[in-house]
């Protein structure tokens, strides 16, 4: 009797850590793909801001988003396999927060300092999770 209560015992633990297992990587994903989106959204505005710096408006659009990407960031719930990777992503919105702030004040100079630095720490996010055993899904349409 004990020997079956213990077999029993030992198979739902094992079949919990096989659950536990499988839900650590689904879990990473669901986060990585969150990333990769506001890499994504960040980096395409960074790029259609650098030639028109001197327009008020579309500064001021790019700035608010930039502000609202960080702080949805700053709240995400980061899986433990991914947590050394998690300051990584905030520098690099940080930067692009920034770098629309520089190019609304009409700091061009400040802006492309932002902007170099959040391409720099893009590809540190991208190398820290890589090491961490995972990748950054690509946000293109896959077919």
């Amino acid at each position: 009797m004990i020997r079956r209560v213990t077999r029993r015992l030992f198979l739902a633990l094992a079949l919990s850590s096989a659950v536990l297992v499988a839900a650590g990587p689904a879990w990473a994903g669901s986060y990585l793909d969150r990333a990769a989106l506001l890499l994504d959204q960040g980096k395409k505005e960074g790029d259609m801001l650098f030639p028109r710096t001197h327009d008020k408006e579309l500064t001021e659009l790019v700035r608010t988003l930039a502000e609202v990407r960080l702080r949805v960031a700053r709240r995400m719930e980061v899986p433990v396999a991914i947590a050394k990777a998690h300051p990584h992503l905030l520098l690099v919105l940080e930067n692009y927060e920034r770098a629309a702030d520089a190019a609304h004040q009409g700091n061009f100079k400040k802006f492309v300092q932002h902007l170099n630095a959040a391409r720099d720490e893009e590809r540190i996010f991208r190398n820290v999770v890589a090491e961490l055993g995972h990748a950054v899904p690509s946000v293109d349409k896959q077919r």
